[in-house]
């Protein structure tokens, strides 16, 4: 059966692939110099955390990838060759559940998931609701005619009577978050499957701008790879606020803007808040849109997790920053933007979360087939798209730092997390039940004490994992740790 899928799937065939192996074909494709890969030492065996899927590999590669970047980065702005990057196998797993071992004040994180949250069964399958921001609760009640109180059982059977395919689609007219549980032969029918790119990271020049590395990260220095670097970040819940935490664990400059229109999500907030300094804007408001601008003027990267086209329908697209930078400063700029399902094909513009897009690719019908206890569908043991997606998105980021400098040019880089999925099926999967033998992290008591710090935050004392990437000789690691919304200056350092 597993040999029968694999003829059939739309993807490459990577199942020979190491963690190393993905590291150096993805670097290949990005046009970096291929000596450096001589530096990226990942360390450790096995198969990692229980599940069917490869993600120790794709959990040290796309880490491993981002710190080599970082790495490259660091030989341009001292001349010097590139220094050791070292991922061990272990520590990189654990990093892939960040969000779910720390402790703040004493108190494990808390449960991401609300109490609608997981499958439901309709007329012929099962749908996924998604309930993490109270307006997906809300959105979902009401779509369905129950009211705002409405329990679980409720919900349960409002569903029960829709086609899988028609609440889904019903759910995305109504701006809510439901995914159809889907195998891969009903996934690789879609349009959209066949839409997603091969590679987990695109990047696109857009533009004109003189070569060399901003002026602020040659003076900037030089005890972190990114020292100077100017990342604004527009973004909630894990992929993209992961790529801004990994940026400032390399030494960027991250000013996290949200939205004082949107709640806080404290066990989320809390963790990828970690290196950052954060404001709020209002962009409903004229004085928001004047506000974003003037600190993109001085900004070398935009980084955005927004539906696509969102941000562009207020007046912040591609094209228009790319242009203001060359016009007003005759520079370039980095615009990086993390989806769910790309920049291409008919659910572009769709709303997705990690666990959707989980569910409507076929993930979680094989991930249970392959555990064999009869389920309808299986989640993975980790939001290990968002994770991916986030490491990807920062390399992305940093691949086109470096492209700028040799080559000059404003760029765009395009993650998503159906592209992050296509890459981790094309992997293959460990046979049966196998993979399932790895050892899980539940609880911060299950994470050895070599890979976890203890810091002081706004919110009281935090014990949390530290970045499982070294680089020789260069720190690793953040500056700034987790603050309440809003609480810096709207400026850059």
């Amino acid at each position: 059966m597993a040999q029968a899928q694999s003829e059939r799937q739309p993807v490459p065939d990577r199942t020979s692939f190491t963690a190393k192996d993905s590291v150096e074909y993805i670097w290949k494709h990005l046009g970096l110099p291929a000596e450096s890969l001589e530096a990226l030492d990942l360390k450790g065996s096995g198969p990692g955390l229980p599940s069917s899927f490869k993600i120790a590999d794709l959990a040290q590669a796309s880490i491993g990838l981002s710190a080599l970047l970082a790495a490259q980065i660091y030989t341009l702005r001292t001349a010097s060759p590139v220094p050791a990057v070292t991922v061990r196998r272990q520590h990189a797993i654990i990093e892939f559940k960040s969000e779910r071992l720390y402790t703040l004040a004493g108190q494990p994180a808390q449960n991401l998931w609300g109490p609608l949250s997981g499958l439901h069964r309709t007329s012929d399958g099962h749908v996924r609701v998604h309930d993490g921001f109270p307006n997906h609760s809300n959105g979902a009640k009401s779509l369905l005619g129950c009211s705002p109180a409405a329990d679980r059982p409720t919900v349960s059977a409002a569903i029960a009577p829709w086609r899988s395919v028609d609440l889904e689609t019903a759910a995305f007219d109504a701006g809510c978050v439901i995914s159809a549980l889907r195998s891969y032969a009903q996934w690789d029918v879609t349009p959209q499957a066949r839409a997603v790119a091969n590679l987990p990271i695109l990047l696109r020049r857009i533009g004109d701008a003189p070569q060399g590395l901003p002026p602020s990260m040659r003076s900037a220095p030089t005890d972190k790879c990114l020292r100077g670097l100017r990342v604004l970040e527009l973004s909630r819940v894990i992929a993209t606020p992961l790529s801004g935490k990994t940026l400032a664990a390399h030494g960027a400059d991250v000013l996290w803007v949200t939205s004082p229109n949107l709640p806080d999500l404290p066990p989320i907030d809390r963790e990828f808040g970690r290196g950052k300094r954060t404001i709020q804007i209002d962009l409903s408001a004229p004085q928001g849109s004047a506000e974003l601008w003037q600190l993109l003027d001085d900004a070398h990267v935009f980084v955005q997790g927004y539906r696509p086209g969102a941000l562009a329908a207020r007046g912040f697209s591609e094209q228009a920053l790319a242009a203001r930078a060359a016009e007003q400063a005759g520079r370039g700029i980095i615009c990086a933007n993390l989806s769910a399902y790309g920049p291409d094909g008919p659910w572009r513009a769709r709303r997705g979360f990690d666990s959707l897009v989980q569910t409507c690719s076929g993930m979680n019908v094989s991930e249970a087939e392959h555990y064999g206890a009869g389920e309808a569908g299986r989640a993975a043991p980790c939001q290990v798209l968002d994770h991916a997606a986030g490491y990807f998105l920062a390399a992305g980021v940093e691949a086109a730092v470096y492209r700028q400098a040799v080559e000059g040019g404003s760029w765009a880089v395009d993650v998503s997390l159906a592209g992050v999925m296509k890459y981790l099926r094309s992997l293959g999967q460990y046979e049966g039940r196998t993979g399932f033998e790895g050892r899980d992290y539940t609880c911060l008591a299950d994470v050895p004490g070599e890979y976890l710090e203890t810091r002081q935050t706004g919110f009281g004392e935090m014990t949390f994992v530290k970045h499982s990437a070294a680089v020789e000789g260069v720190e690793v690691g953040w500056d700034v740790m987790p603050k309440p919304l809003g609480s810096d200056e709207k400026r850059w350092l």
